[in-house]
């Protein structure tokens, strides 16, 4: 049997992995966790894979990757997430993910993504393949907001989204004095001069709707 936990708040999400998994694969079983808090007590049970959001209540996505890599390193993820790929997957890959896939993926990219993962390799996309490629080849250019550190662009995020600093500091777990810090790095990095010129750079760039 093939053990495959998936970590979704939402019910229908985690029920039509299930479906669909089960239908692309033999001899599977799940488990279901639908917040942070959840998710690292069940992966201390043997599991073959983890499937992971990276929006659930409890902890920010990259936050809880990176501590479940801590609690059990050798456990494969598989991210699974509604933000595009030229956002997040660098950064999941980087902090141990196996691989990345968006919530509109075809079913059948899901059941290669999870059989390779199962099969000790990596699963990217042609896209995501192309952008290592560059990165390795040209370290120290794109964007500047590749540039941010993990925590920087999930301030930037949540700012840009509209968020002050004391409702950032509370969705990060952090104090408005570490926040505030995390701003100042940010528009500095970026030459940015304000909170609104950092929201227009971060709906030019699509960072956020």
């Amino acid at each position: 049997m093939t053990r495959i936990l998936i970590a979704d708040d939402h019910t229908i999400v985690r029920k039509g992995l299930k479906q669909i998994l089960s239908e692309g694969m033999k001899n599977v079983v799940f488990g279901e966790s639908a917040d942070a808090a959840q998710t690292l007590q069940l992966i201390r049970s043997p599991f073959d894979l983890l499937i992971l959001d990276l929006s659930m209540p409890g902890r920010s996505g990259l936050d809880l990757l990176k501590d479940i890599k801590v609690l059990s390193p050798k456990l494969p993820i598989l991210v699974l997430s509604m933000y595009p790929e030229d956002q997040y997957a660098l950064r999941v890959i980087k902090a141990g993910a196996m691989g990345y896939l968006t919530k509109d993926s075809a079913p059948e990219e899901l059941v290669n993504a999870v059989t390779k993962i199962l099969g000790g390799g990596k699963y990217i996309s042609a896209a995501l393949s192309d952008q290592l490629i560059d990165l390795v080849q040209r370290p120290h250019q794109g964007e500047g907001h590749e540039q941010l550190s993990d925590r920087e662009f999930q301030v930037l995020k949540l700012i840009a989204s509209g968020k002050t600093v004391s409702e950032a500091a509370a969705a990060l777990s952090l104090s408005v004095k570490t926040v505030s810090t995390y701003r100042s790095r940010i528009l500095d990095k970026l030459h940015l001069g304000s909170n609104a010129e950092l929201t227009r750079y971060a709906l030019h760039h699509k960072l956020v709707e």
